[in-house]
């Protein structure tokens, strides 16, 4: 087992179904039988949650700074998702590409850095170690690493620098926003649309506080800070989910929103959100005589940091010279990457195979060329920490 390549093992990877918030340990399973065929300890680390765990492994001495390759096990859903032509959780080999749910993103990366441990193990010549960090429930708000980043800081000597393995088609990325989500809850009156003036409708209520996020967001779009290396370079404000009332003539007492800030590093999604309450009590003072019951409570929900490293870091020069590119990006998407960077106080770039073009769509794939590249960046690593960081 050991032995395998990085395509081996993605084959197996990919033919587990694990669908964030479904269960994971049937991958788990497999990856520390795995390492513990080369000899590797792991450690699982789970929370809150009976069916998914996370994972941290280390290869090579413990005592000494090393780096740290993180991947994410969960994917987002694909039998509900049509215009697949292959069986998503098995592998399809097809014209140069490798085709199945999460190739791209991201047991792909996962597949190759299991390889590159496996071959670790075997030499047993690492100066300074590997390590492995394995998370659940990335796609949902990068949760299942908030439990695994305490483990990680106990270990006896922290990784001098992280590479989170999302799909960057092996250019450098040195950050992108952060996020925060809220959910809105708006209390109105209700009563007979008969009779609509008489009550207060929290459908309307909310619509004017969506309103008033459409006006925040074009304001953030014309003065707020930049960040030029991303596609929408300014902090965005987006409403994804609005409900209320129960059938038409009755005026709605409740309306439920959901809306989220993808913030660039100069912005501050607390100081957004202090605007977001204090226009939505200008908005309910009018009516509270009348209505004393009526308000808009806005309650955080998910949030992760942005990444910002800086281009000149140490980790930025040393990754370049591992995948022997002089490509430096920003991406779009979020990662767990500012967490590392944030929470554990370790230098953090982005760099994987495979492009996020190709994540998250029917017919997901990775290339044999791509998962070549990532290959030789990792057999590059291992003769780096063999001579010794």
């Amino acid at each position: 087992m050991p032995g395998m390549s990085s395509i081996e093992i993605l084959d197996r990877l990919v033919g587990f179904p694990t669908v964030s918030r479904q269960s994971n340990l049937g991958l788990m399973a497999y990856v520390s039988d795995f390492l513990s065929s080369a000899g590797i300890e792991s450690r699982q680390v789970a929370g809150d949650y009976d069916d998914r765990t996370n994972l941290f492994a280390t290869v090579g001495p413990a005592d000494r700074p090393g780096v740290l390759l993180s991947g994410h096990t969960d994917v987002v859903p694909a039998m509900d998702q049509p215009g697949w032509s292959v069986e998503p959780f098995r592998l399809t080999r097809r014209n140069g590409w490798l085709m199945g749910r999460g190739t791209a993103d991201m047991k792909g990366f996962v597949a190759c850095a299991l390889a590159a441990a496996g071959r670790a193990a075997r030499r047993g010549r690492l100066r300074s170690p590997l390590h492995l960090a394995l998370s659940c429930d990335e796609e949902i708000g990068c949760l299942g690493v908030r439990d695994l980043i305490p483990a990680i800081a106990a270990a006896r000597c922290r990784p001098a620098f992280c590479i989170v393995g999302e799909p960057t088609s092996m250019a450098v990325a040195t950050g992108h926003k952060g996020k925060a989500a809220f959910h809105v809850d708006v209390r109105g009156t209700a009563g007979h649309s008969a009779l609509a003036p008489l009550a207060l409708n929290a459908i309307h209520l909310g619509a004017d506080l969506v309103s008033l996020l459409r006006q925040k967001q074009a304001d953030l779009a014309e003065l707020g800070p930049r960040d030029s290396g991303s596609t929408v370079p300014w902090t965005t404000v987006h409403v994804g989910l609005m409900s209320g009332g129960t059938q038409l003539n009755i005026v709605p007492d409740r309306c439920s929103i959901d809306f989220e800030i993808r913030h660039v590093a100069a912005d501050d999604p607390g100081a957004i959100r202090a605007e977001v309450e204090a226009a939505a009590a200008r908005l309910i003072a009018p009516h509270r005589g009348q209505f004393p019951g009526c308000g808009i409570t806005v309650r955080p929900g998910i949030a992760y940091p942005g990444l910002d490293t800086p281009a000149d870091a140490d980790v930025v020069r040393f990754v370049r010279s591992l995948a022997e590119t002089g490509a430096l990006a920003r991406v779009d998407f979020g990662t767990e990457g500012g967490l590392f960077s944030e929470r554990l106080e370790v230098p953090t770039v982005v760099c994987g195979p495979g492009s996020m073009e190709q994540g998250h769509r029917p017919d997901e794939f990775i290339t044999f060329d791509q998962m070549a590249r990532c290959d030789r960046m990792m057999e590059s690593l291992l003769q780096t920490l063999e001579s010794g960081l």
